[in-house]
């Protein structure tokens, strides 16, 4: 188990690195796991190479292809360094929210090749979106190693500028929230309309479920879908009407997205 032709390395296992392994395992890649949690908390762990609850536990001589940081960002400064003697195996790929390849680098020690990404929660069902930044130093083969594994659970786009991250992670990393957000409100505003129960859930979650859909297979933007909905002078004109009042709803939206931002800089210590 050596350099490019190692396993998968996943630190933590998590909603979203248990969504990405099992992505990984579906492409039948060879992976190791460092839990806290134990075995009993990683899906499929009797598949894999190891299920460990520390990396003390790691098999020796393990070198893997590719080190996926998964951990809670408050919790990098501890975890990392014990990771550090795998620098010169591979690339480290970390999707903590707000912790910059500069400060990675500064908890792993040495000059580590380290890969940038932050994914989303529909990884889960193969539908996420990811967008990734190459650190100093990492090389054509570890950036298809990446792009491969962050692939196996949804769309992949890349950027040279980190400071791009920040922002991506307050629109599509935390973008799934915001849709969920909307369906809850959804079913809670079809409840007061005397709608029973589960009509309501039923209404609400088909929407948006169909509306993501018909959005991804169709050629118009956004914009236009709303405006094909829109009939002038109709019950969703006058909806609309309320939303938009005054830019309220897109105004609250981007002071939203704005705040998300910053705290995930803020994240970055």
């Amino acid at each position: 188990m050596s350099g490019e032709n190692g396993p998968i390395l996943l630190v933590g296992c998590g909603k979203m690195g248990g969504a990405m392994l099992a992505g990984w395992r579906e492409a039948g890649r060879a992976v190791v796991v460092v839990e806290p949690r134990g075995a009993s908390a990683v899906p499929g762990a009797e598949s894999l190479v190891a299920a460990v609850a520390a990396p003390e536990a790691l098999p020796a001589g393990l070198a893997p292809a590719a080190v996926v940081l998964a951990v809670k960002p408050q919790e990098a400064a501890t975890v990392l360094p014990a990771y550090a003697r795998f620098a010169g195996s591979g690339v480290f790929l970390s999707i903590m929210a707000g912790k910059t390849v500069a400060g990675l680098a500064a908890m792993l020690g040495g000059a580590p090749r380290i890969v940038r990404a932050m994914p989303n929660t529909p990884a889960a069902v193969r539908r996420g979106v990811t967008v990734a930044c190459p650190g100093p130093g990492v090389t054509a083969a570890e950036r298809a190693l990446c792009d491969a594994l962050l692939g196996a659970v949804g769309s992949v786009a890349w950027v040279d500028d980190e400071g791009l991250i920040d922002p991506v992670t307050a629109v599509s990393g935390g973008g799934p929230a915001y849709v969920f957000l909307l369906a809850e409100v959804l079913e809670q505003a079809a409840i007061a309309e005397g709608i029973p129960a589960d009509l309501a859930r039923l209404l609400a979650r088909e929407t948006v479920a169909g509306s993501g859909a018909l959005l991804a297979a169709s050629t118009e933007d956004a914009g236009q879908l709303r405006r094909n909905v829109t009939s002038p002078g109709g019950t969703t004109a006058e909806a609309l009407k309320v939303l938009m009042a005054d830019g309220a709803w897109p105004d609250l939206m981007k002071t939203a997205i704005a705040a998300a931002t910053r705290r995930s800089r803020d994240l970055a210590g």
